[in-house]
């Protein structure tokens, strides 16, 4: 029988080999795509997560699976041309990666942003299979866009651009092969004209294929509230397991999109008094508390800078710095935005100004050391691939209906998705735990994330 030191030399041996091991794999990585620093960001995140796992496990050593995971298992790369109102052609790069399909089909957003490249997508892409996993629906990872940008088109530009990007996206894609959503730039509007250019083309009513339409056209209601709500449903579920709770707390959210709007609206719901919120350009504050009629007038209605809000709001301030809103002082902080928009500056001073929880609405918004700095002064953090997997949620469950040829109420899709999120904290914690790093979400979620598709991918053999 081993001896406590013995049992803890093998541990500590263990522990050395699968960082061996993941570090040579990631090194291979960056010898390949060291010019994606988006992607080599989001694999090395994973990569170092998964360490406890490989000390443990010899399997998925033995199978390859951070080999394989980590490489695409098709990048599509396309033009797309179109004819703008002065009737001159442009020409725009469109992306689909398809990433995984080990529990499913492909599943992931198309952003249509003039920052999309294909390591933007790539990472995007590949923080979807964890996340689509982490849900419990039977969807692969993938992700897609354009570096079309809608700001600034009219309705007939951008619904020339879609025609022609679906043209051929149509090509790669359908309700049992990738069914792809929106993100940002990519709303109802833009997935309406491409589920009708597809229609068109394909000849067949197939609602499947695309996931966040209009209600009236087979989409699910709840979709467009669904990122926001769900990223407070996981937040909630994390603070109140210790003891803390929406109710009194002051909240900022960067960002005024979907995911940021309905992420403010729910906070208010829960008690959370909100005091800033952002755009592009910069931040407003609102010691009153943000009038969120005012955010959805301006940004859903007449599609205005968030500046404006202050015609409405004297009391309110504009500041021009977008990247200032961690200064404002908070109880819980949401970045729902945009990739590594709270760096180790704001981190910093979010931690000096007393913030008690971060929870992350956009995909990876916070940069490593801005995710260290949180842990180690013990605020706790909700990572993207977990607090924002409520979108894709009901994206499944948008399939779902109309797989079956019918419609939950707004209702029946909110409980599902706050059921959900609620199954997403408790697998998190409970992998953090058996891995040794209690209430580490960001280890947790990534192994519970990882290992139903490692799992899968072993199965179904060497594919």
């Amino acid at each position: 029988m081993k001896t406590e030191a013995e049992i803890q030399q093998v541990s500590k041996t263990g522990t050395k080999q699968a960082e061996e091991y993941v570090h040579k794999v990631f090194n291979q990585v960056k010898d390949v795509y060291g010019h994606e620093s988006e992607f080599l960001q989001a694999v090395e995140e994973v990569f170092e997560s998964l360490i406890p796992v490989f000390s443990k496990e010899q399997k998925y050593q033995d199978q390859a699976i951070l080999e394989r995971i980590a490489e695409p298992e098709r990048i599509i790369s396309f033009r797309v041309p179109w004819v703008d109102d002065k009737h001159q052609i442009q020409v725009n790069r469109g992306y689909r990666v398809q990433f995984n399909s080990a529990i499913g089909p492909y599943k992931g957003g198309l952003r249509f942003h003039p920052s999309v490249n294909q390591s933007i997508i790539k990472f995007l892409g590949f923080e979807q299979i964890f996340k689509n996993s982490l849900t419990g629906q039977p969807i692969g990872g993938g992700k897609g866009g354009s570096d079309f940008d809608p700001k600034g088109k009219s309705d007939q530009e951008i619904m020339r651009f879609c025609q022609s990007f679906m043209t051929e996206l149509m090509k790669h894609i359908g309700p049992d092969t990738d069914v792809p959503a929106g993100d940002i730039g990519v709303g109802a509007r833009e997935i309406g004209f491409m589920f009708g250019q597809y229609k068109r083309l394909r000849g067949a009513y197939e609602a499947g294929v695309l996931t966040g339409k209009n209600p009236v056209s087979g989409g699910s209601l709840g979709r467009k509230e669904a990122t926001g709500y769900g990223t407070v449903y996981f937040v909630d579920e994390m603070i109140r397991d210790k003891g803390m709770s929406f109710d009194g707390s002051q909240v900022v959210v960067s960002g005024s999109g979907n995911v940021s709007i309905y992420a403010m609206e729910k906070a208010m719901e829960l008690g959370g008094k909100v005091v800033a919120c952002s755009d592009s350009q910069g931040y407003i504050v609102d010691y009153n508390g943000i009038c969120l009629d005012t955010v959805k007038q301006l940004k859903e209605v007449e599609y205005k800078r968030i500046k404006e809000y202050t015609h409405h709001h004297p009391d309110a301030h504009y500041f021009e710095d977008g990247e200032g809103i961690w200064s404002v002082p908070c109880d819980i902080a949401l970045p729902c935005a945009t990739q590594n928009e709270l760096d180790e500056l704001g981190a910093k001073i979010l931690v000096a100004n007393g913030v008690k929880a971060v929870g992350e609405g956009a995909n990876m918004p916070s940069t490593k050391a801005a995710v260290d700095i949180f842990q180690q002064n013990n605020v706790l953090f909700a990572p993207g691939k977990a607090a924002n997997a409520g979108g894709v949620a009901v994206s499944a469950l948008e399939m779902a209906q109309n797989s079956m040829r019918l419609s939950w109420t707004l209702e029946e899709v909110d409980e599902k998705l706050k059921d959900i999120m609620k199954d997403i904290f408790e697998s998190a914690k409970s992998e953090a735990a058996n891995y040794g790093h209690d209430d580490n979400l960001v280890i947790g979620a990534n192994i519970a994330g990882f290992k139903k598709v490692a799992d899968t991918m072993i199965s179904q053999g060497v594919i």
